[in-house]
Parts: structure tokens; C-alpha cells; sequence
């Protein structure tokens, strides 16, 4: 079935639709990762986005089954589909991978996601590039619907873990507040053997004993969650050791005092490469953001950790007297390069 992918600024792309066809609007992001699909349209973080591909054949190794109770064996970022939508060159109509166990088209109409193929994600990328991240639509038929602009929207609402849940048996205790966690986040942490109690970022923490804190990623503009800042101060003041991660990051920078900005189009990728400004390393990173921290606004009481060297960006910071640091990228990668994983050993170390 025909299918058209409508940007705000008018500009139109035909193709075909596959997985559910229904109509969604949402933000348009690129993603320029060569292998992850199921961990990106399962990513917390893309709630709200319609994801497009920027390589050109996608679906050729299927997808996997979720997995189990059991997070440490979970394959997918959360229990379901949180993009709005996929956008792709080509579908690949055969998939082969000794682990999967359905299509992506298949998957997609499972989950009722709409996607649509044989647009030229090249020059949508193009046009996403100069313009910026825009707002749009992928409309089938004569199905029709409104343009949404999720960034208005307090969006941790719609991917936050209802109820707190415990993992791990570890000698010191993370409460790790969930703004839309991905499901890797808590299987670096456990590897590294803390016991983790996950809750909801509105839950009353007075309840919990706990050595340690955990910023979660999570999608949306950091400043609609300002009503988070102060809890986060108060949590700063007990002087634990303290991770943020992608939106725990900018909250924390919120919470000090530092402010954000959105991004032309963003970073989504699992080839960016920061600089550890400590030791002059640099890395290559996996990303899923749409909103920076300005680096001219950091307090002084916080060391600028990693910075973007594409386009000079904050990518972390850390305390000069607290056990709290934080980053913009993801060191769990899932997917992408586990170069940056050394982000949880030198949390265990505040310890």
C-alpha cells in the first residue's frame, strides 16, 4: 500500500508501508547506526520520534523475541516498541540470524507501529540536517491525522516503569530513577554487582535505603521536567555517590544550576566520538539525544568531563567534591562500541 511521509515544512516523500497501517505524527530524527534496530525502536528515549534509518537495507536479520522475566537476558531496550514510527530505504523482505524469531514487518504489526520503505533517507537526512529535526507524518490511504510535537509533552509519563522493581543481590544498593530506563543501563550496573531497586521518578523515596543513585536516560525536553530539580538537589545534598546518563545527565546539569538547548538535529548514532578531557583519550560513543547542556553555564564547582568533538558539546561532567559524574552518551552502548563501559567501574569506585 502506498504510504507518504509529510514533513511540517510541506516537503513530501512517497513510498510503501509495512507493519501496522495506521497514521502516526511525531518528531522526525535520523539514526546513522549501521546494526541495532531492535534496541533503537525499543529505546525509551525515541518515545514520541518517527526513527529513520540512514543505512539502506534494514529487517535483513530479523528480530528477536523480548526474552524472559529476567533482565539480564531481556533483548530488547523495554517490554515493547516506543518509536512512532520507522522510516527506511529498503525493507528486506528475508531475514536470517540464528536468534530471531519474526520479520520486522511482522514485529512492527505486532506492535501496531507504522512504517514505511523505499524513501530516500538520504535526502531526508539531507533535509533534516539543514532545517533541523522537524515535526511529521506518515499517513496511508486516505487515513489523515494532526501534526504532534512531542517535545511539548512530558513524555517520561508515557515510558516510566509503573511499579519498583528490585535486581540483583549486591552489597550496596542503587536507587535508580527511572525516567524511561533502557534495560542495558541496569545490565552493566548489575554486572558490576550492585543490587538495584528501580522506581518511579514521582515515587516517595523516604521509603528506600540506599548507598548510591541513578539518574535514568529517558525521551523528551529536559526543561518540561523541571518539577524534578529539586528532588535531584536534595538527592545531591545527601552526598552519595551519583550516575547520570543521557537525560539523568541534563537534569543533574538542570539541578546545578547549568542550562540546555535542543540540538539542530541531534546525535543519534554509535559513531561519536568524545574526548575525556581528564586523560586526553578520546572514544567512540553510542547516542540517542535531542537537547545538549550548555557548557558555558556549568557551575564552577563541576569539572567539564567529556566533550563532543564533532561540534564541541558537553558529553559529561563530574563534581570537584562530590562522588557524582554523569554522561551524555550512553556507556552501555546496546548498540554500538563498548569502548566507554569504564563509565560504571569509575562509579563503583565512589564507593
Amino acid at each position: 500500500m502506498k504510504a507518504e511521509l509529510i514533513l511540517a515544512n510541506g516537503i513530501h516523500f512517497e513510498g510503501e508501508t509495512f507493519g501496522a497501517s495506521v497514521p502516526v505524527s511525531g518528531e522526525v530524527v535520523f539514526n546513522t547506526g549501521m546494526v541495532g534496530y531492535p534496541e533503537a525502536l525499543t529505546d525509551p528515549s525515541y518515545c514520541g520520534q518517527i526513527l529513520t534509518s540512514t543505512y539502506p537495507l534494514v529487517g535483513n536479520y530479523g528480530v528477536p523475541a523480548c526474552g524472559s522475566g529476567d533482565i539480564q537476558t531481556a533483548k530488547w531496550e523495554s517490554s515493547r516498541i516506543q518509536a512512532a514510527g520507522f522510516v527506511i530505504s529498503s525493507l528486506s523482505s528475508e531475514y536470517n540470524h540464528w536468534d530471531a524469531a519474526m520479520s520486522l514487518d511482522a514485529w512492527l504489526k505486532k506492535e501496531g507501529i507504522p512504517g514505511i520503505s523505499g524513501i530516500d533517507t538520504r535526502a531526508l537526512t539531507k533535509v533534516l540536517r539543514e532545517h533541523g529535526s522537524m515535526i511529521g507524518k506518515i499517513v496511508t490511504g486516505d487515513q489523515d491525522i494532526a501534526f504532534y510535537d512531542p517535545n511539548k509533552d512530558q513524555l517520561i509519563k508515557k515510558v516510566v516503569m509503573e511499579k519498583t522493581a528490585e535486581y540483583g543481590r549486591g552489597d550496596k544498593t542503587l536507587l535508580l530513577l527511572d525516567f524511561g530506563c533502557k534495560n542495558s543501563i541496569i545490565t552493566a550496573l548489575l554486572h558490576r554487582g550492585f543490587r538495584i531497586v528501580r522506581v518511579p521518578y514521582y515515587e516517595d523515596l523516604s521509603k528506600y535505603r540506599y548507598d548510591g543513585i541513578v539518574l535514568s536516560s529517558g525521551p523528551g525536553d529536559p526543561a518540561q521536567y523541571a518539577f524534578m530539580l529539586e528532588r535531584i538537589r536534595a538527592l545531591l545534598e545527601e552526598r552519595k555517590p551519583m550516575l547520570g546518563i543521557c537525560l539523568g545527565h541534563q537534569l543533574l546539569a538542570l539541578a546545578a544550576g547549568a542550562k540546555t538547548y535542543k540540538l539542530p538535529y541531534g546525535h543519534r548514532s554509535q559513531n561519536q566520538p568524545v574526548l575525556d578531557r581528564l586523560s586526553g583519550r578520546a572514544y567512540v560513543t553510542t547516542q540517542n539525544h535531542g537537547y545538549a547542556v550548555d557548557l558555558n553555564s556549568i557551575p564552577a564547582s563541576w569539572i567539564p568531563w567529556f566533550e563532543n568533538i564533532n561540534d564541541g558539546t558537553s558529553e559529561g561532567l563530574w563534581h570537584k567534591n562530590l562522588p557524582v559524574l554523569s554522561t551524555q552518551f550512553h556507556p552501555e552502548a546496546a548498540p554500538g562500541p563498548v569502548d566507554t563501559g569504564f563509565v560504571f567501574d569509575e562509579f563503583k569506585r565512589c564507593f
